[in-house]
């Protein structure tokens, strides 16, 4: 074989090698296309439309290398030398991203949290508005977004509130010369009052000058859980004081001098109403989170749906064509309400 030839047939072998690459990216490029096409305005696949990226880039350098013009044997070399570094990385960087990323594995495979849970990570509490590859965003009280890392989550203690229920509870300090007995049935009364379910009574210490009250009950419905908090508050205070029972501490009238018979209680009106329209404000705090819990409920609905038809159908007899013209008008409501609920949830979105 001349000079020329040669030369001819390492062109060639680039020329193909090149295409192969070329075609390589072009195919990776148009299925993280379809794939971001589908997913984007999914908020819960937002994890698996990057962890499909980070695959699709692995794969793509490893074909790409399988078609290169050099040796086998200096193929084999490059690829154990990927597999090392890759082995080292993820020895190394257990803290860093690829960290995150394994964090973010094991966070989706325990299945503890999900889009809306209430949480308390690192003493920060709110509702989770979403979860990446890489972190976990919380909406807070305040209504901001605190993002937190994967592996911060998954090493360190996190509270969430069960979605059956949780226990919302409050304590308050009276003075030893009031009957436990009166105490407990009024703070009952007050549980009660306030919508919790199963409410008790415990006596959490025996202080210097004081008895320590805890009042608690079970709710139900999460959604109002800050206001239920605060609700809970103001009906301890409306029951104590219209059974003429100070909450004041015992050095109170070392510190300000006041006629001894005389009560500090405020005057109850029964005229002045409470306004229960006014907007609750977990609708303007979790405004995010709640958009896209929205989305997911929507999603799990009309999964269930779907699959009550198909089980349906199997069976013998299959259903009817009332039934089924009645699950798919259902379905279909369900369909435009997640419309409207993913253009909620993107308009949010768009606002941070």
């Amino acid at each position: 074989m001349n000079f020329f030839e040669q030369i001819l047939s390492i062109s060639e072998s680039l020329l193909w090698a090149m295409a192969s690459i070329a075609l390589i990216i072009i195919t990776a490029a148009v299925i993280y296309y379809f794939l971001k096409k589908r997913w984007q305005a999914q908020t819960e696949m937002h994890f698996h439309l990057q962890l499909s990226l980070l695959a699709l880039i692995f794969v793509s350098g490893l074909a790409a290398i399988m078609v290169l013009p050099i040796s086998e044997t200096l193929k084999g070399q490059l690829l154990g030398l990927i597999g090392i570094l890759l082995s080292a990385a993820i020895a190394l960087s257990s803290t860093t991203f690829i960290g995150n990323i394994l964090a973010g594995v094991m966070l989706k495979v325990v299945d503890n949290l999900h889009i809306g849970s209430f949480v308390m990570i690192q003493e920060m509490t709110g509702r989770i508005s979403e979860m990446g590859l890489l972190h976990i965003e919380i909406q807070t009280e305040d209504r901001d977004l605190i993002t937190i890392p994967n592996l911060s989550a998954a090493t360190q203690a996190v509270k969430v509130a069960r979605s059956s229920g949780t226990i919302v509870s409050a304590e308050v300090s009276l003075g030893y010369d009031i009957s436990r007995q009166k105490v407990t049935s009024l703070l009952q009364a007050a549980a009660n009052n306030t919508g919790l379910e199963d409410g008790f009574v415990q006596v959490r210490e025996l202080g210097d000058f004081s008895i320590t009250y805890r009042v608690a009950g079970l709710l139900k419905d999460l959604s109002g859980l800050l206001s239920a908090r605060s609700q809970l508050r103001e009906a301890i205070l409306d029951s104590l004081h219209q059974a003429k029972i100070e909450i004041v501490s015992p050095n109170f009238m070392n510190t300000r001098a006041i006629d001894s018979q005389k009560q500090v209680i405020p005057v109850y009106s029964k005229t002045i109403k409470e306004d229960n329209t006014a907007t609750k404000p977990e609708e303007l705090i979790f405004d995010k989170a709640d958009s896209a819990a929205s989305v997911t409920k929507l999603k799990k609905m009309i999964e269930a749906i779907e699959s009550e038809i198909n089980t349906k159908n199997a069976e013998t007899p299959a259903l009817s064509e009332h039934q089924l013209n009645q699950l798919n008008t259902r379905k279909e409501k369900l369909l435009n309400a997640l419309k409207t609920a993913e253009q909620e949830h993107k308009l949010a979105e768009n606002e941070d």
